[in-house]
């Protein structure tokens, strides 16, 4: 119903704003994404999203609109609910979400707040699909020749390190830093090993 609110942001929290539009103030939840892209201006735009209930009418807002489309397909998901979704963008970036479903990264999904390893697999499951589709994301975009990455497995393995150990380490930094250095991806890797 309503799609986006534009107007003068007189509150800016990191959960929620407040759009002045004509007069009317409209409080709009966010996530700690959409607080980081919003600039320091009076002016703003957010795409929403309105949820009604019994009980309550609640606008959630986006930097994007492909933010608002992941969590459009995030509440879809049986057991995932509109906070449990903010939650999720406020951890990890949309791209983030999206090439974890789209890799079958359990782990990535469970590391977010309130959410077990029944759901994280049930999200990828119901979503993965409807993520590759959308997206059109090749399955192996991340896992493709990563020199970079093998490099850093067999320079973790002569650490003294487990193969499988050292690897679930660096895929998620490989997820999250596409473009990192063999250096990078060690240091980072030898903090959370």
């Amino acid at each position: 119903m309503i799609t986006h609110i534009q107007g003068r942001l007189t509150e800016k929290n990191p959960t929620h704003v407040v759009i002045d539009c004509n007069g009317v103030g409209y409080m709009i939840n966010i996530s700690l994404h959409t607080f980081s892209q919003i600039p320091d201006n009076e002016h703003l735009k957010l795409f929403t999203h309105l949820q009604i209930r019994e009980d309550a009418h609640t606008l959630y807002g986006f930097s994007s609109m492909a933010e608002r489309e992941i969590f459009r397909l995030l509440i879809s998901v049986s057991g995932v609910g509109a906070s449990t979704a903010r939650t999720m963008l406020s951890s990890l970036t949309p791209k983030q979400v999206r090439e974890g479903i789209a890799n079958n990264d359990v782990a990535l999904i469970q590391s977010i707040k309130g959410i077990g390893a029944k759901t994280a697999q049930r999200v990828i499951l119901d979503l993965k699909d409807k993520i590759l589709k959308i997206y059109d994301i090749d399955e192996v975009s991340v896992s493709q020749d990563n020199t970079n990455k093998d490099e850093a497995l067999s320079a973790l393995e002569v650490l003294g390190f487990t193969k499988k150990q050292a690897e679930r380490v660096v895929d998620k930094i490989v997820v999250s830093q596409p473009d990192a250095n063999v250096e990078t991806i060690i240091k980072q890797a030898l903090k959370n090993l």
